[in-house]
């Protein structure tokens, strides 16, 4: 006891004298950073007013951006760029001798041995290969005129189905370059959801990847009128041609470039109203649907981006989410317009600790050292905990040192300063994780909590730049502001486009709302799908044409705050009444309780019958094991063991209401039953999307037997 009580003295006192360091620190150099800061500016910028309303009437109101075009989105419109087949030449002119593209080398694949005696095979990892803006723009141009070789011709739709890779972005440049249409589709759907998107948009060609090759000796079967596979070789296998589907031509990626060095046939340059994608969403609910966008709308996003982010010249980006995704797709080619190279990477291969890097080696972006990413709220919410975790795994003053690091971080942050000596001593560590340079990451796919959105900012050095959009708006609707230093918004209208607030009767959301004015958004713009592709009804009830523009009814719920700046708080198709008459916003309370450090992934289910909602939980493992030791709960069990006691449920239970309650969720809207899952949801097990949205209607029906075991019991 006495000697516990030595300890907790001895840390008060060595925070206590790092507080008093602290405090002389900030005394002595305070006049040179409010000088070199001006934090004055620093919180003018992050308050100024961002958009204002621009029309109203009694159902709606318009807001518009305040944002003046970029010097990039200023030579785009000289230049007379207006499809993406016109950015790349105008790009490769202005930056050919730049690296543009890398890859890393992947030099041998061995086996790792691990202390329980488990094989795994590892990468034995090179540098990055660079080709410039020029290569890439000769290897684009070769790769339309093999496709057309091959007696593919334009406007007729071709699919790339593959992992995001160098030659994923070089093929598309290729077909829009002779103006034929790329249907995108996630390399993680299903067999079923795959033959469909093929079927549905007639192509005979499908470009895929050596490691995805194997799915077609079934997916052939269900695709007829495919005559053609493409793929994209390996680094060291060769591929086993047996096996396929008689009649199939089977062509390599090199073999194509080399047919269109060779061939005489000149690029077909589309128009901009012509298609550039037809884009499967792997939608959060029914089968995917096919949006149409047309190289206007692509062009209309690449201005908006370009207007709202900051970049240097020797900025880097990291490339690893699907480029079958519209976010990553238009991220990547903002790149591309703006001169930064790209270095691709895969989530096993990006950070040292990944499962195929071999231990000692380095991961991509130790050898990258990228500035810029692109992320997703889930990955950031892993991040986050991983800090979490790390930290706690600390010793006693360890932990104390970097709660007061970061708290006081938090301080001064909130004033209009940064702190580069804290970061520098304290967060380096986290830091290197990315490689060190890590400056920017925009994150886009679903809201991102305010304490992860802080504590990324925080921990890692950077700033997180949060936006909102939908495939349906070519990713673009709203963009946080550079210099916004506030959590839990997604920023105020881009340029591309403006933003509509309409009552919702049912959910009890007007404009009229105070303190500020709530409603569906409805998005209109240069950057609105011109509808769903064989689908006229459902383009017709989604989509309308209203004061000379297109508009999207999304179904996202948000308030519009006094800066202009939107907040989703709510989603139609997520809101259940309960039995009661309460109206439970399911996303909105999955969005605060996956920040508590027990849960990895939580659906909420409400049934309208029943006076309470119920949880599907993923649970952290090691949380769970160290919540079974605290509780005194079978500790030897194992993680499978664990997830079935009733007694683990209650205590899982118990630290939801507990967070639930510091996030200020109301006592209906804390789940009242819990099932914990040991399985990782997943895109490849069809019960979330590439974009890690979960697929509600898929994961009740897997899950019925226990919902309904919840509500008896």
């Amino acid at each position: 006891m006495y000697i516990g009580d030595m300890d907790g003295f001895g840390i008060s006192l060595a925070i206590g004298a790092f507080r008093a360091i602290a405090f002389v620190c900030d005394i002595l150099t305070f006049p040179v950073y409010v000088l070199l800061q001006r934090p004055w500016r620093v919180r003018s910028l992050s308050r100024r007013v961002k958009a204002i309303p621009v029309t109203s009437d009694t159902r709606s109101i318009t807001y518009r951006t305040l944002d003046n075009p970029s010097d990039c989105h200023i030579q785009m419109v000289r230049n007379q760029v207006d499809t993406m087949a016109k950015m790349l030449e105008y790009c490769t002119k202005k930056y050919a001798n730049k690296k543009c593209l890398g890859t890393r080398q992947i030099k041998a694949e061995e086996d790792e041995v691990q202390p329980n005696g488990r094989v795994f095979k590892k990468y034995v990892m090179g540098d990055y290969m660079w080709k410039t803006f020029a290569e890439v723009n000769v290897l684009a141009t070769h790769f339309g005129r093999g496709i057309r070789e091959l007696g593919n011709k334009p406007k007729e739709n071709i699919v790339i189905f593959a992992e995001t890779r160098a030659e994923w972005m070089i093929a598309a440049q290729g077909l829009f370059k002779q103006n034929i249409p790329v249907v995108t589709i996630y390399a993680t759907l299903g067999d079923e959801a795959i033959a469909h998107g093929i079927n549905e948009t007639e192509v005979t060609t499908v470009i895929t990847s050596y490691d995805l090759m194997p799915k077609f000796k079934k997916i052939l079967a269900k695709t007829p009128k495919v005559k053609t596979l493409i793929y994209m070789e390996d680094q060291l296998k060769q591929l086993e041609n047996s096996g396929y589907k008689d009649g199939v031509n089977i062509v390599t990626f090199s073999d194509v470039l080399k047919k269109g060095s060779e061939s005489k046939i000149e690029n077909t340059m589309p128009s901009p109203n012509d298609v550039a994608i037809i884009m499967y969403t792997s939608g959060s609910t029914g089968v995917p649907k096919g949006v149409i966008l047309l190289h206007t709308n692509l062009i209309a996003t690449l201005k908006a981006f370009s207007d709202a982010v900051i970049i240097y010249d020797d900025d880097c980006l990291i490339g690893y989410l699907p480029l079958a995704h519209v976010f990553e797709l238009l991220v990547e080619s903002v790149c591309l317009c703006m001169g930064i190279s790209i270095g691709y990477s895969t989530p096993l291969t990006m950070i040292d600790s990944s499962s195929k890097i071999k231990k000692g080696t380095k991961g991509d972006a130790s050898v990258l050292h990228p500035t810029c990413m692109t992320s997703v709220p889930l990955i950031l919410d892993r991040i986050s905990k991983g800090v979490q975790e790390k930290v706690s795994k600390g010793s006693a003053l360890s932990k104390a040192i970097f709660k007061f690091a970061y708290d006081y971080k938090v301080m001064w942050s909130r004033r209009g300063y940064s702190t580069p000596l804290v970061d520098k001593i304290v967060f380096s560590k986290v830091r290197n994780m990315l490689g060190g340079r890590v400056r920017l990451i925009l994150s886009g796919g679903a809201p991102l909590s305010p304490e992860t959105h802080e504590q990324i900012n925080t921990c890692l050095c950077v700033n997180v730049i949060q936006g909102y959009g939908l495939t349906e708006t070519t990713s673009c609707a709203t963009i946080m502001d550079a210099h916004d230093r506030t959590f839990g918004r997604v920023g105020g209208p881009a340029t591309a486009c403006d933003i509509r607030l309409v009552n919702w009767e049912e959910g009890h959301y007007r404009i009229t709302d105070k303190p500020y004015p709530r409603g569906e958004i409805v998005i209109g713009g240069d950057n609105i799908s011109v509808g769903y592709y064989k689908l006229p009804d459902k383009s017709k009830e989604d989509f309308l044409e209203s004061d000379g523009k297109r508009w999207f009814k999304t179904g996202d719920i948000c308030e519009i705050q006094t800066d202009g700046v939107v907040k989703i708080i709510d989603r139609k198709k997520d809101l259940v009444k309960l039995q009661a008459g309460e109206y439970v916003s399911l996303g909105k309370v999955e969005t605060e309780l996956k920040t508590c450090p027990i849960v990895d992934n939580i659906c909420i289910y409400g049934d309208s019958t029943k006076q309470y909602c119920v949880a599907l939980l993923v649970p952290n493992q090691q949380q769970l094991q160290e919540l079974a030791l605290k509780k005194g709960i079978a500790a030897n069990s194992s993680f499978e063991d664990l997830c079935i006691l009733p007694d683990i449920e209650k205590a899982v239970l118990q630290e939801l209401a507990e967070h639930g309650k510091k996030s200020k969720l109301e006592k209906f809207e804390i789940p009242a039953a819990v099932k914990l899952c040991t399985e990782v949801w997943s895109p490849d097990m069809g019960l979330v999307t590439a974009a890690f949205k979960l697929k509600r209607k898929d994961i009740q029906e897997r899950y019925q037997h226990e919902i309904n075991r919840m509500y008896a019991s």
